[in-house]
């Protein structure tokens, strides 16, 4: 049975939540354990709540600071979730540590408490988290987690900033486009046709695109939105999904910095994972599952298999043809030594910089781009509406 509590710890400060026991006084019994005084209890009815929400990265990076400054501090970890539980700014995250700490009140480890909520804990976050229980340093796992996290923020923000502003930009320059093709142009037609002289070549393409978006626009929107509906179905297949970051990674100029930012996560991830204590196998089969890109999930299965058979991670990932030389070469060496969590550090840290540069260098590049392409398309439809006025003259004689 869950029982909801309200209790006082050593300090004065006055904690709600629920405890799980056989009956009312195990309950009791169980909080006076933890060092706090009973103030009210009473049955919880209905059974636990549905968790309602979203849970962000955000929230799970604060929490592993946080958590680890506490554990550092010599804090119990279930007094530790019931201070992080009063702290929760969403939600969403807050009642997920109410279920966490009355999972381990009711006798499970951290890690199977986590794992019963996917949504906010990973599976590589619960397989550190394990480690740490094992090895007797989750304070340890904790801060190698938070900044884990931190890093893996870092770089989604460096991607997002470069993605950011060419789709800002080039949407409102479609839109743009629409408007003055749709609304614009049909009045410069009318006063056109009152003079009943030959249009210009241009400007008369321009107002046949008009003519032909304005009485079809419907059926072109229907058809768009089929387009995108289907293209979505087959990406979810596994054979669509596959294809789709294979031609990711293969694109002229955002699939170089998409490899650079797979080489920086899969170096990191599995370099934190096996300093953590995590089995090189483990490890292997938890960066494949969070890789985000099948080409890339299916050369790490390989080098796990590679393992199984007493081979090697570098040989599978180099005929995998995705992973710079230098990058296998690094393994190799890694592997060779000993210190193949450093190698993947250190790596992790040379692809962070080239990430950060190549985002840089993409963002001064598409931004001229951009103003040339937009340029020649709103130019080009200000000209051909400028160009029968040079004959208006003649027109109107």
């Amino acid at each position: 049975m869950q029982f909801a509590y309200k209790a006082k710890d050593g300090m004065g400060k006055v904690l709600e939540g629920t405890v799980e026991a056989s009956d009312q006084a195990a309950a009791i019994s169980r909080l006076r354990g933890q060092r706090l005084t009973v103030l009210e209890i009473a049955a919880r009815s209905g059974g636990p709540k549905k968790i309602k929400g979203k849970v962000t990265s955000k929230d799970i990076v604060m929490f592993s600071r946080q958590l680890s400054t506490l554990v550092s501090a010599g804090v119990p970890i279930v007094q530790g979730l019931s201070i992080l539980e009063q702290q929760a700014d969403n939600p969403a995250f807050g009642a997920v540590l109410t279920a966490l700490r009355t999972d381990i009140e009711s006798g499970l480890s951290i890690a199977e408490g986590m794992r019963k909520h996917p949504k906010a804990f990973t599976d590589l976050y619960v397989a550190m988290i394990k480690a740490g229980e094992v090895g007797g340093i989750l304070d340890t796992i904790l801060e190698r987690l938070s900044s884990y996290l931190e890093s893996a923020e870092a770089l989604k923000a460096k991607v997002k900033s470069a993605l950011m502003y060419p789709a800002v930009v080039l949407s409102a320059a479609a839109f743009i486009t629409v408007f003055l093709i749709v609304f614009v142009i049909p009045i410069f037609k009318d006063i056109f046709g009152g003079f009943g002289a030959e249009l210009p070549f241009l400007t008369q393409v321009i107002i046949d695109i008009s003519d032909l978006l304005r009485a079809y626009i419907v059926y072109l929107l229907i058809l768009g939105g089929g387009a995108f509906w289907g293209l979505k179905k087959w990406a979810a297949t596994e054979k669509g999904h596959r294809k789709i970051d294979d031609l990711s990674l293969k694109l002229p100029i955002f699939g170089i910095l998409l490899k650079k930012v797979a080489v920086a996560k899969f170096t990191r991830t599995l370099g934190t994972l096996i300093k953590s204590g995590v089995p090189i196998l483990q490890g292997l089969e938890t960066v494949a599952q969070t890789a985000g890109n099948k080409v890339i999930e299916e050369a790490i299965n390989k080098s796990r298999d590679s393992i199984k058979e007493g081979g090697r991670i570098s040989d599978p990932l180099r005929k995998a043809g995705i992973f710079p030389p230098m990058v296998i070469q690094m393994i190799s060496v890694g592997e060779e030594t000993g210190a193949l969590d450093n190698m993947l550090t250190k790596i992790a840290d040379f692809y962070d910089a080239e990430v950060d540069t190549a985002v840089k260098g993409l963002t001064s590049m598409i931004e001229p781009l951009i103003m040339i392409v937009l340029g020649v398309v709103i130019g080009t439809i200000v000209i051909a509406m400028m160009m029968p006025m040079f004959g208006l003259g003649e027109m109107v004689g």
